[in-house]
């Protein structure tokens, strides 16, 4: 079966499911889009990663990348391989002294594990004529939101009231308590006031 490869192109707040979020991943030759309702810790997981975000302490996606790492196995792709009463199933194809393995993963480990390991991500065209969706033109031109959650405007706008060295640390202090979706709001607005200056 021909593979067709992925990229995530938005990680926002899900419209069909509250408390959820939607990975959208695009067609990298083409319109189509997936989008796939993943949980919380899941986006936040996926979010740390593709943020270059350093926790405290490693997450599980990290704690198992360093294991990988540790005893040389290498992560080459995942692959979006099924989709089954809407639920989609990943595999992550691996290679060890040149010997591959698949191991069995929830679509959303298997994206978190292939933004840390920088892999490609592939799915099969009959996902895509099953849960794929086609921009039209106009919705293409816009860019896709990195990241939408409840409320997330006014807490945006709130940070404009504190000065440089008061956003600095409180970036620390939640990054201490692992609120990686408020630390990633707090450097946007020190990165638009970078970029202003």
């Amino acid at each position: 079966m021909k593979k067709i490869e992925l990229d995530i192109v938005a990680l926002s707040h899900s419209v069909t499911q509250s408390h959820n979020y939607a990975v959208v991943l695009g067609e990298h030759d083409g319109a189509r889009r997936l989008p796939i309702v993943i949980g919380g810790f899941e986006a936040q997981a996926i979010a740390v990663a593709m943020e270059r975000m350093t926790p405290n302490r490693p997450l599980t996606h990290d704690l198992f990348k360093n294991a990988l790492e540790i005893f040389q196995v290498s992560l080459k792709e995942v692959i979006i391989n099924n989709l089954l009463d809407g639920i989609f199933y990943a595999r992550l194809i691996c290679e060890k002294e040149g010997e591959i393995i698949e191991i069995d993963s929830r679509t959303s480990d298997a994206l978190a594990m292939a933004v840390r390991f920088n892999c490609p991500i592939f799915t099969y065209e009959f996902i895509l004529e099953a849960a794929g969706v086609v921009l039209e033109e106009s919705e293409e031109a816009a860019p896709a939101p990195a990241r939408k959650t409840p409320g997330a405007k006014s807490k945006a706008t709130s940070l404009n009231s504190y000065s440089m060295e008061e956003l600095n640390r409180m970036l620390e202090e939640v990054l201490g308590k692992e609120d990686y979706e408020q630390a990633a709001r707090i450097r946007d607005e020190i990165n638009r006031r970078k970029g202003e200056a």
